[in-house]
């Protein structure tokens, strides 16, 4: 028989989310029904220290607790207990997550029902992974719970030096009508745009809009983001960020076109008008959250929607991709947003 869980007995929380940038931002589509439900409980989350941007700076959590990939299962274990929690909701439910709950010594553990980790939760959901948007994936955790579902808003808070940092950054630009964002991340191989096709989209974009193209980049990605930034007029690459800057960047941009990506996700939550180019994924499951946003995918290509993180053919799903409709999309979504605005 499932336990009930009693709104007036819960003092503390603690949500897990190790990884994934765009993941933890999803995830954060929990924390208003969480608040709302459990009104006298502190909301903490754990997830990896280098993840730990993604989330800290949430007005709805009281503390964000971070272990490395590589730390001691009994070290998290023993910082986990000594916060003494009431209920722990296992957002990721692998098998390492699924450990720590297990030894967590919180009365309420809910998680998914996955092979191999069911030992560890006593509420859990049989919702299979990609039945429903991700977003909305971490939501039937609350509902195997009991929890009234109230909001499906995700959302990021800026930090002030985030802000601060954009707006010295973007004083700089010589202001045209629009700031138009594009990252050329992803975190598999198969999800990057190669820097060509963006060239493409962007220049024909710029034929049409008078805008500023800002490139944003991570690690990984400046060579691409180099490579645009001298082949795209009026286009400035963006200097090296971490999370919270990239989201302060981010906010200044009136549109964001952007691979399937964590910074995709950031956008989204932060209210800007985004489209997503999708191949190998999903755009249903995993396109930007928000009714500010849409996505563009070549549906009719036999391998579509593949999830290998290798191209085995040659990008065809991006190459092949129709331009005039990222940009006939770009375009409404600029003239809605200024409407509203």
């Amino acid at each position: 028989m499932k336990k009930k869980i009693n709104p007036s007995d819960i003092k503390k929380i603690l949500c897990i989310k190790p990884r994934g940038i765009g993941d933890i931002i999803l995830s954060t589509i929990v924390l208003e029904n969480l608040s709302s439900f459990f009104p006298d409980a502190q909301i903490h989350y754990l997830t990896e220290e280098f993840a730990k941007d993604a989330i800290s700076s949430h007005p709805l959590l009281h503390k964000v607790l971070t272990y490395k990939k590589d730390g001691s299962l009994i070290s998290i274990v023993k910082q986990i207990r000594s916060e003494k929690y009431d209920i722990v909701f296992d957002l990721y439910s692998n098998p390492r997550t699924a450990q720590i709950t297990f030894l967590s010594g919180a009365k309420f553990r809910i998680g998914y029902a996955y092979r191999g980790r069911k030992y560890a939760y006593n509420i859990k959901s049989q919702v299979g992974r990609g039945e429903t948007h991700s977003a909305e994936h971490n939501l039937e955790l609350l509902k195997v719970a009991g929890i009234p579902i109230s909001s499906k808003k995700i959302n990021y808070k800026l930090t002030n030096e985030s802000e601060e940092f954009a707006n010295s950054f973007i004083s700089n630009l010589i202001r045209k009508e629009f700031i138009i964002g594009i990252m050329p991340s992803g975190g598999w191989d198969s999800k990057r745009c190669p820097k060509e096709k963006w060239v493409e989209i962007l220049t024909s974009l710029s034929e049409k809009v008078s805008c500023n193209i800002l490139i944003l980049w991570g690690p990984e990605d400046f060579d691409d983001a180099n490579f645009i930034k001298n082949n795209v007029s009026d286009s400035t690459l963006a200097p090296e960020t971490n999370i919270k800057q990239i989201a302060g960047l981010l906010s200044k941009c009136n549109l964001v076109i952007a691979n399937d990506s964590g910074p995709m996700h950031l956008s989204a939550a932060l209210g800007i008008p985004t489209i997503g180019l999708f191949g190998p994924t999903d755009p249903k499951k995993h396109g930007p959250y928000s009714d500010k946003s849409d996505y563009v995918i070549k549906s009719d290509l036999h391998c579509i929607v593949c999830n290998k993180l290798i191209c085995p053919y040659n990008k065809e799903c991006f190459y092949q991709m129709d331009t005039d409709e990222i940009i006939s999309k770009a375009i409404k979504l600029l003239k809605t947003d200024a409407k509203k605005n």
